[in-house]
């Protein structure tokens, strides 16, 4: 299970024992990441209904917390309820205040202070027999001493769950907006940037509203079978090659490309995107060109064909003859473990705490809990966002086992039964106690059909579904607000990739949706009910090309609806039906909805309202629900 910091955890479980006892039942957990000893704290159960119980607790410390369920019957409460049955009867009760006062005295021997002599004190008057049986009961029955009672009651016999596991990260792990940028694509046209090229480029990024700036590798770069343009299999003077063929004679993982810099140029880097509020996000891919050091050091880490070869990576039928895959499970797999584990280490003595993992899916899920736990046990408040695009059960696994967050399906998501059916599961099953999604319109690896020679609506249209539908999302710019969209033939890949050659981004291009993208952003930090996905509600349409959902903060109360017009090429109308529960509407009184992204007002009546979405103009309605019109200022207010 997965929560971030100032979270409550609810916890619910089925209390069931045989006969008619009555039972008690608490929630003890810890803060498994606090120096020293670790301390078990709890808190009360109580009925919810039948045998169902719940309780909740504060997790006010990031990394891993342990709790566990205790339970056991309550021997007074079962006696106390069994006494007020007799009472009600009519029945002679002599005998069982004789015995009540047993327990109550039982129970002051597990009591300590001022509330053992209180206890003790109670028995001998429940136990006095010249004292009237009407008085004595009055005695025993009082909540008060239930309440005391059960704070100490017997637990020699208690029964216990399993031990449970919550990991408690950042915010930023569950709400969370990144840019992704090659740094050598920053420079003047033909050259490879620098990281002081790409620190002009800082301002910009951070004044479209992310927060997260997430760089491809930023290692040496093999140079034999570099990659050429295009993915050509022989490149040319002056191609830069793949980012993700890491290693060179300069060095591996732990070392930066020359033409961007040295470490001190990373560390100025850093520091000068923390000024303007962007936190820098490492890929880490775990692969080696054929020039890595690795591979001269240490090639029995790597997997050897029958004539001695090293194989390089492969999937069918695309082949990466510029990289070399590791292995895993060599003999020596210890030492590569512990190898790749510094890396981790190294950036993060750097001050880095986010890292975008390359194709952990196709690396051991042992390594990924045994390596992730050693990172945030050092390092708590590191998130690690997968990047798997693989089957969903493979893709829950490695959630489960440490990865915070993970990239999604979402690009080949286009109907609103698709977009519904895949929400609901990711949003309001068990998925969303332990998968948080990263939605991205588009990767260096992935130019989506829906985005090939679209236009500008597409292009707000993918962006307002990824930025609305999931607390965290992504693009891949400039290519993105530049509306990059020429694929190579018959492949959902770009053209003249980044990923093989440096480009010449010009972002001040006035068709940029830039500005769309800072307004989305900005939307997302002034509603709250935008920062989580628990509340995600799909609403009614009679429009098979209109998507419209819902989203409300449980703490301020808002509501954030979303219309999006599916269908980029044409105008479309439609009617929708409301879920004014979902939306904290009564649905008695007129209500104002207010586009967020024209700055228009609309006074609604009743729950089917009608919107129309012209995509040349704006294909999407973010609106904020303001709630029933009571008063006549707030009519004044509408005007």
């Amino acid at each position: 299970v997965k929560r971030e910091l100032g979270d409550s955890l609810r916890v619910e479980a089925d209390l069931v024992a045989d006969g008619h006892d009555r039972l008690g039942g608490v929630v003890r957990f810890r803060d498994d990441g606090k120096e020293g000893k670790k301390e078990w704290t709890e808190v009360p159960l109580t009925v919810v209904e039948n045998d169902r119980w719940r309780s909740e607790f504060e997790l006010e410390a990031i990394g891993p917390w342990t709790f566990f369920i205790e339970a056991w019957v309550d021997d007074f409460a079962t006696f106390r309820h069994s006494l007020i049955r007799r009472v009600e009867a009519g029945q002679d009760v002599t005998i069982e205040l004789v015995i009540g006062a047993d327990l109550v005295r039982d129970t002051a021997g597990r009591a300590e202070g001022e509330e053992a002599l209180s206890l003790a004190d109670t028995a001998d008057r429940i136990g006095d027999e010249t004292t009237a049986i009407p008085e004595r009961l009055k005695i025993i029955l009082d909540e008060k001493l239930l309440e005391l009672a059960a704070r100490h009651a017997d637990r020699t016999r208690a029964s216990r769950s399993e031990p449970l596991r919550v990991q408690v990260d950042r915010v930023k792990a569950r709400f969370s907006t990144w840019y992704e940028m090659f740094p050598r694509s920053c420079g003047p046209a033909g050259k490879h940037g620098t990281f002081r090229d790409a620190e002009a480029r800082l301002p910009y990024v951070a004044s479209m509203g992310f927060d997260v700036l997430y760089l491809p590798p930023i290692h040496p770069i093999g140079v034999s079978h570099r990659k050429g343009r295009n993915n050509a299999t022989s490149c040319e003077e002056g191609d830069p090659g793949s980012c993700w063929a890491v290693g060179a004679d300069e060095g591996g993982h732990k070392a930066i490309h020359p033409s961007l810099g040295n470490l001190a140029d990373f560390r100025h880097f850093v520091s000068a995107a923390a000024d303007v509020g962007l936190e820098v996000a490492l890929d880490i891919a775990f692969q080696a060109s054929p020039d890595h050091p690795y591979v001269r050091e240490h090639p029995e880490w790597f997997r050897h064909r029958p004539d001695g070869s090293i194989q390089y990576a492969e999937n069918p039928p695309k082949k990466y003859q510029d990289i070399f895959p590791f292995d895993f499970e060599c003999t020596r797999h210890l030492e590569l473990w512990e190898e790749l584990l510094s890396v981790f280490l190294f950036w993060a003595n750097e001050g880095i705490r986010i890292f975008r993992v390359d194709n952990p899916h196709t690396k051991p899920l042992p390594f990924w809990e045994w390596c992730i736990g050693r990172v945030t046990s050092a390092h708590p408040d590191t998130i690690f966002l997968a990047e798997a695009f693989t089957r969903p059960k493979l893709m829950y696994a490695l959630a489960k086992l440490g990865f915070t967050q993970s990239y999604t399906y979402f690009s080949w998501r286009n109907s609103k039964e698709e977009f519904t059916e895949y929400l609901t599961h990711l949003t309001g099953t068990e998925t969303a106690e332990f998968f948080r999604p990263n939605f991205w319109p588009n990767t260096p690896d992935i130019l989506p059909e829906n985005l090939q020679f679209a236009g500008r609506a597409a292009f707000i249209g993918r962006l307002v579904l990824a930025a609305t539908l999931s607390s965290s999302y992504g693009i891949y710019g400039p290519a993105y607000e530049l509306m990059d969209n020429t694929p190579r033939k018959g492949a959902e890949e770009y053209v003249d990739n980044e990923k093989y050659e440096i480009k010449n981004w010009k972002i001040e291009e006035a068709d940029s949706i830039s500005g769309v993208i800072s307004r989305i952003n900005r939307i997302r930090k002034q509603n709250r009910s935008l920062q989580h996905n628990r509340t995600l509600v799909f609403h009614e349409t009679d429009n098979p090309h209109l998507l419209c959902y819902s989203k409300r903060d449980d703490q301020d109360g808002s509501s954030i609806l979303v219309v999006v017009n599916l269908d980029f090429d044409h105008p479309q109308v439609g009617s929708l039906t409301m879920n004014f529960r979902a939306l904290g509407i009564d649905g008695e009184r007129a209500f104002q909805v207010h586009d967020l992204l024209s700055d228009a007002r609309f006074l609604w009546h009743g729950q089917k309202n009608t919107v129309a979405l012209d995509p040349e103009i704006i294909p999407a309605h973010v609106f904020r629900i303001r709630h029933s019109l009571r008063k006549e200022q707030d009519f004044e207010y509408f005007l």
